[in-house]
C-alpha cells in the first residue's frame, strides 16, 4: 500500500501539479458542471381540465418552464367546432359549477383587457383564441417570457391561478375580459 501512495505521489510531483493547483482545478472544474446543469433546468406542471357551466369540455395542460421561458400546451376535447377563448385567471379555485370562483383575468400589471403583447395594453392571462376541429378536439400552444412558474416575481409567477376555456370568442376590446362567455373547463395551477 505504501508503494502504490508513493507511485501515485510520484506522479503527480512528475506532471508538475501541486494539490493547490489540482484543488483550484477540481473547483474550476465543479462550477463549470453546476453552470451546464442551470443551463439545462426544465421545470414542468401538468394539470388535467375539468368540464364547468354543463360541458362536456376536457383536457390537460401542461406548462413547462426553460432558458427563461414557459410554455403552454393544451390538448382539450368536447368542444363545440370553431373559435374559443383561453385565458389564465386569477384564482386556483375550480370549485363552482361555472368556473366562476376563479375570479377575473390575471392581470399583475393593471392594464386594460387586450390582445396578448397590443401597444393598448393586455393582461398576462390574455392568451387568445384557438379553433375546435368538428370533433371538438383543439391543441393550443403559447410560449412567453412573462411567466414563470414559481418565481419571485408577482407579475410573472402563474403559480396559484386558473386556466379557463370559454365556450365563446375574445374580442380582445370588451372590458374587463373579452365578452367570451361562458366558462367551459377549468384546472388550478396549485402550488
Amino acid at each position: 500500500m505504501k508503494t502504490l501512495k508513493l507511485i501515485v505521489l510520484g506522479i503527480v510531483l512528475i506532471s508538475g501539479y501541486n494539490c493547490k493547483e489540482v484543488k483550484k482545478e477540481t473547483k474550476e472544474m465543479s462550477e463549470e458542471a453546476e453552470e451546464v446543469m442551470e443551463e439545462i433546468t426544465v421545470e414542468s406542471i401538468q394539470f388535467k381540465m375539468e368540464a364547468k357551466s354543463d360541458s362536456n369540455v376536457e383536457g390537460v395542460v401542461t406548462f413547462t418552464e426553460e432558458d427563461g421561458s414557459v410554455k403552454m400546451m393544451a390538448t382539450l376535447s368536447g368542444l363545440s367546432e370553431g373559435e374559443h377563448a383561453i385565458h389564465i385567471h386569477e384564482k386556483a379555485d375550480c370549485s363552482s359549477a361555472d368556473g366562476k370562483s376563479t375570479g377575473g383575468h390575471w392581470n399583475p400589471t393593471a392594464q386594460p383587457h387586450g390582445k396578448w403583447e397590443a401597444e393598448e395594453g393586455y393582461h398576462r392571462g390574455d392568451i387568445g383564441n384557438f379553433t375546435a376541429d368538428a370533433a371538438g378536439n383543439a391543441t393550443v400552444e403559447f410560449a412567453t417570457d412573462q411567466w414563470c412558474i414559481g418565481c419571485d416575481d408577482e407579475t410573472k409567477n402563474i403559480l396559484g391561478k386558473a386556466v379557463i376555456v370559454h365556450q365563446g370568442v375574445d374580442d380582445f376590446t370588451s372590458q374587463p375580459s373579452g365578452a367570451a362567455g361562458a366558462r367551459v373547463s377549468c384546472t388550478g395551477i396549485i402550488q
